[in-house]
């Protein structure tokens, strides 16, 4: 029987040292957790009314954990009051061999209170994990960390539900938080500082661009103030000899202050006629008038070729010879004129004709004037 009690009591000791490793293990954990969360709540920055919020729930449970902490203690104080009753009894058994049922009796209802004691105790311990880990993902904090901060700061533990429940409506009433915020926010500010500097390279390139216009433009305009009266003084002379007298006119339109956009009128008088517009001008006056103004632009800066095709074809016989001879005199240039007309012909220093001496087969025939002439 002493040996069975020894073993009994073993058994008691062993459970209740190992509760008590683990009571001390958790403590240690909570601690370690203290430790984490002042790390992170040193990293973290929360508004005062949220942390306040939360510093209610904590104190709720931080006040569950220690009551389940009082009810352990209570328990380790009936283990220890059950292990001195357990000293008597072997006391006792000594003294009182014959009593053994009864001894036995009591001893087997005290290893079941113990094993009640130490469920109990069990369940208290869960209990008290779960309530910690919640405190910690809810808000950071351990139980001792807790305990320490706000044991002695909230008492009423009815008015406390009440708050708590009170934040729970605001918090809900403020809608669901946008956990991604800052790194959306980070996002779109990295976008927009990429688009910012696009935009400046991009201005920065317009201001350029414009002041290249700018130049060009104003390069244009002196240039073509420099031509337009070059051309005007040209297109009056190559007008006389052609119509045989008369002035011809090129005029900007004065409404327009821009050179490069505004339009120009033709004015043109032809022998025995009165300065007027050239759409008032009959088809051969304004073939004249359009050939002399092309004459004229040629003159600025002869072109070594050009081909022309039947444009004086409008024209009386006198202008026509008048027309052959002038463009005779351009000797700075390789005229090719696709004509029928006799006097243009007879101006020219080569004709090159096509005929069909056959049905469906086309012949090229070609005459050297000035080598007819230098034969003659």
């Amino acid at each position: 029987i002493s040996s069975q009690i020894n073993v009994e009591y073993s058994s008691l000791s062993a459970r209740t040292d190992y509760t008590t490793e683990n009571l001390h293990r958790l403590n240690d954990e909570l601690v370690k957790l203290f430790d984490e969360k002042t790390d992170m709540e040193d990293s973290q920055s929360n508004s005062d009314t949220i942390l306040a919020e939360k510093e209610e729930k904590i104190q709720n449970l931080s006040d569950l954990i220690a009551n389940a902490d009082n009810e352990a203690e209570k328990l380790n104080q009936e283990i220890s009051e059950q292990e001195q009753q357990k000293e008597h009894l072997l006391e006792e058994r000594k003294s009182f061999f014959g009593k053994k049922d009864e001894i036995s009796e009591r001893l087997l209802s005290m290893e079941k209170e113990s094993m009640r004691v130490q469920s109990k105790r069990e369940k208290l311990d869960e209990k008290i994990d779960k309530l910690t880990t919640y405190m910690f993902d809810e808000y950071g904090l351990t139980y001792e960390e807790a305990q320490k901060r706000y044991s002695d700061e909230y008492t009423n533990i009815s008015q406390l539900r009440t708050q708590v429940n009170d934040f729970k409506k605001d918090l809900k009433a403020l809608g669901p938080v946008n956990l991604d915020a800052i790194e959306q926010y980070k996002d779109v500010s990295e976008r927009y500082e990429f688009l910012n500097n696009q935009y400046l390279d991009l201005t920065e390139s317009e201001q350029s661009l414009t002041g290249i216009i700018e130049d060009l433009d104003a390069g244009m305009r002196k240039q073509f103030n420099e031509n337009f009266r070059l051309i005007q003084e040209q297109f009056n002379k190559v007008f006389k000899i052609l119509f045989g007298g008369g002035q011809g006119k090129l005029e900007l339109d004065t409404e327009d202050p821009d050179v490069l956009t505004t339009s120009i009128s033709i004015i043109a008088e032809p022998p025995g006629k009165k300065l007027q517009n050239m759409m008032q001008l009959s088809g051969g006056e304004k073939a004249l008038t359009a050939i002399a103004l092309l004459f004229a632009i040629q003159s600025l800066k002869p072109s070594p070729f050009c081909l022309l095709d039947e444009i004086e074809a409008a024209l009386d016989d006198s202008n026509v010879s008048r027309f052959a001879q002038y463009l005779h005199n351009l000797s700075e240039t390789q005229f090719i004129v696709i004509t029928h007309r006799r006097g243009t012909m007879e101006n020219a220093d080569r004709l090159f004709g096509i005929t069909m001496q056959e049905k469906g087969v086309s012949a090229l025939v070609s005459v050297d004037l000035v080598a007819d002439q230098l034969d003659n």
